[in-house]
């Protein structure tokens, strides 16, 4: 399941837009129970690496509306979100998961790297774009390691 989906849900409870880290780890390894203390501090440098979660006034901010996200019923985060995976290696398991082919997946993605002289992430989410499969997760990933 998504890792917008587990930062948004501590935020979605406490119905702040703030939250210390601490109130973030608690409500989800000790009120939800969903992850250990310290797999909930990974989702957090997860969530801030991946352009979620930002700091402000030494408080956790997400970086998208919280209430915009939907948090199904029985919704446990599952064990690949603890994975770090690069932008690209997302995206492609992204579009393998829809149905595509990997081969050809990674051929596309290449040929419109050096078509277009850009990095293998930002072709990534255009060609997922281009075949219709949601990666907005991801994006957002690409477009802070873009801006750094």
């Amino acid at each position: 399941m998504s890792l917008r989906v587990a930062v948004a849900a501590p935020f979605q409870r406490a119905g702040r837009e703030q939250l210390s880290e601490q109130a973030f780890v608690v409500d989800l390894a000790v009120d939800r129970n969903w992850v250990s203390p310290d797999q909930a501090k990974t989702l957090i440098e997860l969530g801030r690496k991946r352009g979620l979660l930002q700091s402000v006034d030494e408080e956790l901010q997400a970086t998208f509306d919280p209430t915009s996200v939907t948090v199904p019923d029985g919704f446990v985060p599952d064990e690949t979100l603890f994975q770090d995976r690069s932008p690209i290696e997302a995206i492609i398991d992204t579009l393998v998961a829809s149905g595509l082919d990997r081969r050809e997946t990674v051929a596309a993605i290449n040929t419109l790297q050096e078509s277009l002289s850009v990095t293998a992430g930002t072709a990534g989410v255009l060609y997922a774009r281009k075949r219709g499969v949601d990666v907005s997760e991801i994006a957002t990933e690409v477009n802070t390691e873009l801006r750094s």
